[in-house]
């Protein structure tokens, strides 16, 4: 089953798309891209879940609106999407900086996510090495691509080029009691060359109280397009609880049990 719908949420119209069946995964894209990152490697998912596709403001089929494109105003529309399409906590699978989205989304209503995959993400923009710039010299690719989508065409991309350069300049990371309130089982993962530094992404790991870590060798934060299948491997393996044998006794929980 495939299909597309728009969700009208107050001053945005969210076109998402639903594929599969099973349990619900809300599926979110990175920064100045859609949904389309999740094909041929993440949307094999299809085969056991209910896929929702969903592009965020000002991103793919959904326009643009007056206002600040920040991750805390997509994280609110995501919170408002998962309430009215899912009705309960559903998995989130995040995508650098829809990973960046879904992490604000489970400090701010944990109680809907039930567990989180999140690919090359961060809670702090001081965590990328690069940050984007308003006034970039974009990929022609990456420019097309939002054309060949967008409802406001091709010549807006600058306008939400400016908006995702001021929201990771100016815009406070999660704090450290904010990812403690991320109790789900979350898995971390990233590249071993990726565009956020591997002490950010360590960081946010001990910092989510049932994180899970994952780094691909020979990997740049283009992960999901380089490495495919394993990807879709380790997020298939995570949603279903496939964490592998734990032969050793030590584990970072009993250390950490160990000091209180």
């Amino acid at each position: 089953m495939s299909r597309s719908s728009r969700l009208p949420l107050g001053d945005v119209d969210l076109w998402f798309e639903e594929r599969g069946a099973g349990p619900t995964v809300l599926m979110m894209h990175g920064g100045f891209s859609d949904s389309r990152d999740f094909e041929d490697n993440l949307a094999a998912l299809r085969s056991e879940y209910r896929l929702l596709l969903l592009d965020r403001r000002g991103h793919g089929r959904t326009a643009d609106v007056d206002g600040p494109l920040t991750l805390e105003v997509m994280a609110a529309d995501s919170i408002r999407f998962i309430e009215a399409v899912a009705g309960g906590p559903v998995a989130v699978v995040g995508y650098s900086a829809g990973a960046a989205v879904a992490l604000r989304v489970a400090a701010r209503r944990p109680e809907l996510v039930a567990a989180l995959v999140l690919f090359s993400g961060w809670f702090d923009a001081d965590g990328l090495l690069v940050r984007p710039a308003a006034t970039a010299d974009w990929p022609a690719e990456i420019v097309h691509a939002y054309g060949e989508v967008s409802p406001d065409g091709l010549d807006h991309f600058p306008v939400v080029a400016a908006k995702i350069a001021a929201a990771a300049r100016d815009e406070a990371p999660l704090t450290a009691s904010d990812l403690g309130r991320i109790t789900c089982p979350a898995l971390v993962a990233a590249a071993d060359d990726d565009l956020v530094a591997l002490e950010h992404t360590i960081e946010l790991y001990r910092g989510l109280p049932d994180g899970h870590l994952a780094v691909l060798p020979g990997a740049t934060h283009l992960l999901l397009h380089e490495h495919p299948e394993e990807c879709a491997h380790l997020a298939a393996d995570f949603l279903a609880g496939r964490r592998g044998p734990r032969r050793m006794p030590f584990s970072r929980s009993a250390e950490a049990g160990r000091d209180n």
